[in-house]
């Protein structure tokens, strides 16, 4: 005999159920050039987005909203400003995809068990779904400006001497973007092109900081195109200013690492201690 759980719940979960297969059935031929694009080991069952795609086109997903731009500003700086939109779109639609699909599977689990506990797991698990994705894409672009602000000081510190020697900073960019390797000397090097290719050097250096999107090098190229716009001397003062605080943060984030470090190794070494505790302990209670 039914419950009443289970007849309450036989309409819904009935027709998420038919609405899964429909969207599953028909959509897949429509979306397949977008979803063989998409990285299937940065994405789990990827083949499987066009679900997302559908149901964004269906409730008028609006990509001009305020979240939606910040969003794909902080997309810009992972996978540049050309790519920015494609990835937000499937990162929307993987998570709409997941969410729905992780719902669609196990309410009617829920429904079989006559268990309103699966219900809870299902909602749970669809969030969690959601919630990874977005873990996924803030683990890339911390580690991404992690990169840039360890090899900030660095980079600073050759600019710094050679507009002291006396180059124009144009050409003391260039060499130190050619001189070094990772993330922040390819944008360098981009920078360099652009000015190259016709772009005012002021407007190069905002693209910059705007693509790098940490504040310390926003500060950095801000005060460079004010530098260019005051005169020489105060550009060279801020710069030697800029390079000894830069390299004094990074000696403090490295020993921040190192305690953080220490801390994660005390966990399994306790957890080791209490182990060989327990097997010490265990035969004197057996014996008692």
């Amino acid at each position: 005999m039914q419950s009443v759980f289970q007849l309450a719940l036989l309409v819904p979960v009935t027709l998420l159920g038919l609405f899964w297969l429909i969207l599953a059935l028909r959509y897949e031929e429509k979306f397949k050039e977008i979803t063989e694009t998409i990285d299937e080991k940065e994405y789990q069952m990827s083949e499987l987005f066009y679900i997302g795609f559908q149901m964004m086109e269906m409730i008028r997903y609006n990509f001009q909203s305020d979240r939606a731009r910040k969003k794909i500003k902080l997309m810009s700086e992972v996978y540049g400003k050309q790519y920015a939109e494609y990835n937000y779109y499937v990162l929307v639609g993987g998570q709409i995809t997941y969410t729905f699909t992780a719902a669609a599977f196990i309410l009617p689990l829920a429904l079989l068990l006559n268990s309103p506990m699966w219900v809870f797991v299902g909602v749970l698990l669809s969030g969690l779904s959601a919630w990874y994705i977005h873990e996924n894409f803030k683990g890339k672009l911390g580690a991404r400006r992690e990169r840039l602000l360890l090899d900030f000081p660095k980079a600073l510190s050759k600019l710094t001497l050679l507009v002291n020697s006396g180059m124009m900073l144009r050409e003391a960019w260039k060499l130190t973007a050619n001189q070094g390797e990772g993330i922040l000397f390819q944008e360098m090097q981009k920078t360099s092109m652009q000015m190259d290719n016709g772009m005012y050097e002021t407007a190069a250096y905002h693209e910059f900081g705007e693509r790098c999107g940490v504040k310390e090098i926003r500060k950095f190229a801000s005060m460079m195109i004010q530098g260019i716009e005051k005169g020489s001397a105060d550009l060279t003062i801020f710069l030697k200013d800029m390079s000894e605080e830069m390299w004094t943060e990074k000696k403090n984030t490295l020993k921040q690492k190192g305690e953080q470090a220490n801390a994660q190794l005390l966990v399994p070494t306790v957890l080791i201690f209490l182990g060989i505790l327990m097997m010490i302990i265990a035969p004197v209670l057996t014996g008692i």
